[in-house]
């Protein structure tokens, strides 16, 4: 587990040895630093966007990237069917520790055991594609898990905003990514190091026009207080 920061971190604040917090760097921005006790947050905590997911879930659940599982807990105590995924070992330990009773260890891409009616992405949970070109690879996939009639909520947001404007009204952007919201990541938690990784910021448009080409109805849910959204996406009629 030494790279697996958010596990890590996740085990010691829920172990009661929370001492500090995540440190990350990226690609477009200062240093900045992910307060662990967040991750651990209970529904009146939650920003807006995420509240709205949680009260359009329906039916059997998955919670994708769940981290240290509140969304998948709001939701069992609740009494809904909901399981929760993630890639990190440590966050579902964390989990289990929380009780969460459905957990699954794995990428989202090796997993298809079940079929479910309500597929969640919340803290920008389609970051979990790295790049822009990942999207149909992904859609593919949540498609082939999705039961008829089922939805897939993600939030996102619009990092438009972290790049300077021209005297034009457009942006100064890099040319070295084929879009703007790829974003490279490192990322410590005391005396660990995570391996640098691609993360993607979408906006909406871009989105939707991902969403519709790979067989997807896109729906704007609602914004959010900071160039964020929640939308909806559901199989297109054939």
């Amino acid at each position: 587990m030494g790279s697996d920061i958010f596990g890590l971190a996740m085990l010691d604040y829920q172990n009661n040895n929370y001492k500090e917090d995540i440190t990350t760097f990226s690609s477009v921005a200062d240093n900045d630093t992910i307060p662990v006790p967040y991750l651990f947050r209970e529904y009146q905590a939650m920003p807006t966007i995420e509240q709205k997911a949680l009260q359009l879930c329906k039916g059997k659940v998955l919670d994708i990237g769940c981290g240290a599982g509140s969304h998948s807990l709001y939701l069992q105590n609740r009494g809904m069917d909901v399981t929760a995924l993630d890639s990190s070992e440590g966050a579902i330990q964390t989990c289990a520790l929380r009780g969460i009773k459905k957990r699954v260890h794995s990428d989202i891409l090796d997993y298809n055991s079940e079929q479910f009616d309500t597929l969640l992405l919340l803290m920008n949970g389609i970051g979990i594609v790295g790049k822009l070109v990942n999207l149909g690879l992904y859609f593919t996939h949540l498609k082939s898990i999705l039961k008829p009639k089922g939805q897939v909520l993600i939030d996102s947001s619009d990092i438009i905003y972290m790049f300077d404007p021209d005297e034009d009204g457009g942006y100064w952007i890099p040319d070295d990514k084929e879009y703007y919201g790829e974003v490279d990541f490192t990322m410590c938690y005391k005396d660990h190091k995570s391996e640098s990784f691609s993360w993607l910021y979408a906006d909406y448009n871009t989105l939707q026009r991902a969403a519709i080409l790979n067989g997807f109805q896109c729906e704007l849910i609602t914004n959010g207080n900071h160039y964020d959204y929640l939308a909806r996406l559901t199989v297109a009629a054939q």
